[in-house]
């Protein structure tokens, strides 16, 4: 069944349309015979170690283990994170960039539905492929503040905020995550605000100087809507159980 879910997923994300910072798909092999799938969104000790309590015999991820530029040698921490899966006979397999884009499962799909937009469509080109969601609200849109309390009840968290916009947002450009560089894309496409996960110091002035707003609600509390939703598709489709993790971040 392992290798039965592994294709699904790469026939819904097409992980080799987009350039990530790391590989996408299995990141460790484990049983071929899934009953339990734990999600989470980064790949952790302390992610592992509620998995294993649970039974899982997959993990899912948005963060992977292994990154782009990262050292070669294993450190500890490594080594205990990749035990604890060997140990308990645990796979794990990671969808990053892809899970941000998909415009039906994706984090950002997802936000924009979150915030009641009526549409939404592809957004913001990393490398080529698009990895955002441009999304538009019905009618004369909303009040800025009426926008920042839906982002605070869709993530959990209060966001950082420079409204810095018009009355009405009417259009929002969203990338989850550490996302802040997109921001000029949000301007250049003449979108009344901008929603991400982390924000950069330029930011401020930045939003300020091109009358946009710009909202921040933590790379943590942007990314765990893709992979719950992944989760959940994948315990219906194959008939299995799924449960979302939480270890809660405030970045």
């Amino acid at each position: 069944m392992l290798d039965n879910i592994l294709a699904y997923l790469d026939e819904l994300l097409s992980p080799a349309s987009f350039h990530d910072y790391g590989p996408n798909g299995l990141q460790v092999p484990g049983p071929q015979e899934v009953s339990t799938i734990i999600t989470g969104v980064s790949a952790s000790a302390a992610l592992f170690e509620r998995a294993a309590e649970l039974g899982a015999d997959l993990i899912i991820v948005h963060h992977g283990l292994f990154w782009t530029g990262a050292p070669l040698a294993l450190s500890p921490s490594a080594k205990r994170r990749l035990k604890l899966l060997f140990d308990h006979d645990m796979a794990l397999a990671a969808y990053h960039l892809p899970l941000d884009a998909h415009q039906d499962v994706g984090n950002n799909a997802l936000l924009a539905a979150g915030l009641g937009c009526e549409s939404h469509e592809p957004f913001a080109l990393h490398r080529g492929a698009p990895i955002g969601a441009a999304a538009r609200f019905a009618g004369d849109g909303m009040a800025v503040a009426e926008l920042v309390e839906r982002v605070q009840r869709i993530t959990g968290r209060q966001p950082l905020v420079f409204p810095a916009g018009p009355e009405r947002v009417r259009s929002i450009g969203i990338v989850s995550g550490a996302g802040s560089d997109y921001l000029g894309d949000a301007v250049a496409a003449g979108h009344d605000a901008f929603l991400t996960g982390e924000p950069a110091e330029r930011v401020m002035t930045h939003a300020h100087e091109e009358a946009i707003h710009f909202i921040a609600a933590g790379h943590y509390a942007t990314e765990t809507f893709g992979v719950r939703r992944l989760g959940d598709l994948l315990a219906e489709r194959f008939e299995i159980r799924h449960e979302f993790v939480e270890v809660p971040n405030p970045i």
